[in-house]
């Protein structure tokens, strides 16, 4: 399996036909989706539409019934592990921050660089040039250059946040994966995030899952509207809002 994977033209990410199964009820259901190099999807639709279960699929901690998943040009997803999945460039980020709570912000993004290593070995194991600017342009990115040395248990709830999606940019991602990125987020934390991913965008293909719909509209290029496992409506953001099958199944609620 090749570590790196080559996204410069075509498709970024590429689910054909797509089912999971748990227990007879299908949480995808011939589920197609197409991203482009670059591009920041958004993803919404009711609980249980399928959301969770796609990003499962692509990360590899779920196994598709049938359908392919296809990363770059060939990496087949649902052959891979998740391991190697993480390493060929696709980074997942959880709707519960996921940080080192005792350590400064500085170390926690110097860990995730290091992710391959032991937590001690990669602690103490010197940074070279490129890595320290490497963590001090992510730094200036998250917005937290003049929290480096704050123990993260310390950071409010936006902060920790921007400090986990940090934790992935560092290890260069090529697909961003972000589930409900501003959910108990203050309205100045999500704004600063919507500028956070706009700015991402085009470096970074991603893929976000959100139920805040006034969050979605300020970063909307394109949106996907799952529902039962299945997508019932894509395009510009007018467009999806104005679709019958969404009113009805989503937005009226």
């Amino acid at each position: 399996m090749p570590a790196e994977v080559a996204v410069s033209q075509g498709t970024v990410l590429y689910l054909d036909g797509v089912s999971v199964s748990f227990d007879g009820f299908k949480a995808l259901n011939n589920l197609s989706l197409t991203l482009d190099p670059g591009e920041l999807r958004c993803v919404i639709g009711p609980n249980g539409a399928g959301k969770t279960t796609m990003m499962d699929v692509i990360t590899g901690k779920t196994r598709p019934d049938q359908g392919r998943a296809v990363f770059g040009e060939a990496a087949d997803l649902t052959r891979m592990t998740e391991a190697q999945i993480a390493h060929a460039g696709i980074g997942r980020k959880f709707q519960k921050p996921t940080i080192f709570e005792r350590l400064t912000v500085f170390e926690n993004l110097e860990l995730a660089m290091k992710a391959d290593k032991q937590v001690r070995a990669a602690l103490f194991a010197k940074l070279n040039p490129e890595e320290k600017d490497r963590i001090s342009a992510t730094l200036t990115l998250i917005g937290l250059q003049t929290s480096a040395d704050r123990v993260a248990g310390l950071l409010s709830h936006g902060q920790k946040q921007w400090l986990e999606i940090g934790m992935l940019l560092v290890q260069e991602p090529k697909l961003l994966l972000l589930d409900e990125p501003v959910a108990g987020m203050s309205d100045q934390e999500t704004e600063r995030t919507a500028e956070l991913f706009l700015s991402l965008a085009g470096t970074h293909s991603l893929l976000v899952v959100e139920h805040d719909m006034a969050f979605i509209e300020s970063i909307a290029r394109k949106v996907t509207v799952l529902h039962e496992g299945s997508v019932i409506a894509e395009g510009a953001m007018d467009k999806v809002k104005s679709d019958p099958r969404v009113i009805e199944v989503y937005l009226g609620r």
